[in-house]
């Protein structure tokens, strides 16, 4: 780095979120820095599922993944016993794709953007007028913190709220196996979940959520799933085990001064509506519009409504969850009314708006909760 060059914009972390964020601020004519203290392609244990909003936001970015990389699913299947509810998004098509993979074809992307990468350099704070990082300040008007779930800048600024609750975490192998759906499978079982994500024509994803402190690993997890262990059996793993947690974390305000938060960095609820991904486009997005404007309150209101929906989707499902009857009636209402479980996927999936689940639609699924 050279001391003393002044950015428009430094970004600690170079994930999906700090990478949105970077191309799209150079998409607007915009001086980028991006640090990182480690090498791409980084990895992360997640389901690896973009919901079709998120495909749009990576096509409005100009990211190509790689051909043959990847694989598109038309809809969300859950799984509860013998029970099984088929929502197709009404618009649009998500894709399962390796976190790898998207990090590759990003950095690529962000490259030809113009954007100044410096990995293996570690943030080591706050500085006036900038970040400390690699034994130097890095001047810029605006700084991201885009590091993740228990992010330092978001100490180092007072805008840490903790993490309360039952803990929650999660874990992720892949297999070397043909996709047997075109959708993205929840399937719901004592006290966690499974989710099986086609990400390539011949592999699939396999992750874990649980809430408490131990699960006993991966193979223990699966053992409460007997269906799909049976369908995984004899499949070679395609990668090593990887987990994160605890994933509740909250945040006191995404922004103080000229740092704003991002991503996982801005507040996490839970990844158990698999939008993680797209939540952080959608601020990186906002968050450029508001760095044009001069005003990071633009930033903060935006960032509340981005998240409203998804989080109450988010904390429904977290109280189904630990509900095994609720959830029970829950999973037959969406299987008995696929039309039903179409809107709500395409609310949450931005390709329709909250209203368009009408009252009708509401008390279908009020009734279906309370009776079914």
């Amino acid at each position: 780095m050279a001391e003393g060059l002044r950015f428009d914009l430094a970004i600690a972390g170079g994930g999906p979120a700090g990478l949105a964020a970077a191309i799209r601020a150079r998409q607007r004519g915009l001086a980028v820095v991006v640090l990182d203290k480690r090498r791409p392609p980084l990895d992360k244990p997640c389901g690896e599922g973009l919901m079709p909003d998120a495909v749009s936001r990576l096509e409005e970015l100009g990211v190509r993944l790689p051909h043959g990389r990847s694989a598109p699913f038309v809809g969300i299947r859950y799984v509860d016993g013998e029970v099984v509810a088929d929502g197709l998004f009404p618009r649009g098509t998500g894709l399962g794709v390796r976190r790898l993979d998207l990090h590759r074809a990003m950095v690529e992307r962000a490259e030809r953007a113009g954007v100044e990468l410096f990995w293996d350099t570690p943030v080591e704070g706050l500085a006036e007028g900038g970040l400390r990082a690699g034994g130097e300040v890095v001047r810029a008007r605006w700084i991201v913190a885009a590091d993740g779930l228990r992010s330092p800048l978001r100490r180092a600024a007072g805008l840490d709220a903790g993490s309360p609750g039952e803990p929650r975490f999660g874990v992720r192998r892949h297999f070397c196996r043909a996709p047997w759906t075109d959708r993205v499978e929840v399937h719901w079982g004592p006290a966690c979940e499974a989710y099986v994500t086609p990400v390539a024509p011949d592999e699939i994803g396999v992750a874990f959520l649980w809430s408490g402190k131990s699960a006993g690993g991966f193979d223990a997890l699966l053992w409460h799933f007997p269906r799909l262990a049976e369908q995984l059996a004899g499949a070679p793993a395609a990668s090593r085990d990887r987990g994160c947690g605890p994933l509740r974390q909250r945040v006191r305000r995404v922004y103080r001064g000229s740092l704003a938060l991002l991503g996982d960095a801005s507040g996490y609820v839970d990844a158990i509506t698999g939008e993680g991904l797209a939540l952080a486009f959608h601020q990186a997005f906002a968050l450029i519009d508001a760095v044009e404007q001069g005003d990071l309150r633009r930033y903060a209101r935006a960032h509340h409504r981005i998240g409203r929906f998804p989080d109450a989707l988010t904390r429904t499902l977290l109280a189904v969850e630990r509900r095994p009857r609720l959830r029970r009636r829950l999973i037959r209402t969406l299987a008995a009314d696929p039309a039903l479980f179409t809107r709500l996927l395409g609310i949450h999936a931005r390709t329709l708006r909250p209203k368009d689940l009408g009252w009708t639609g509401a008390w279908r699924l009020a009734r279906g909760l309370v009776s079914g």
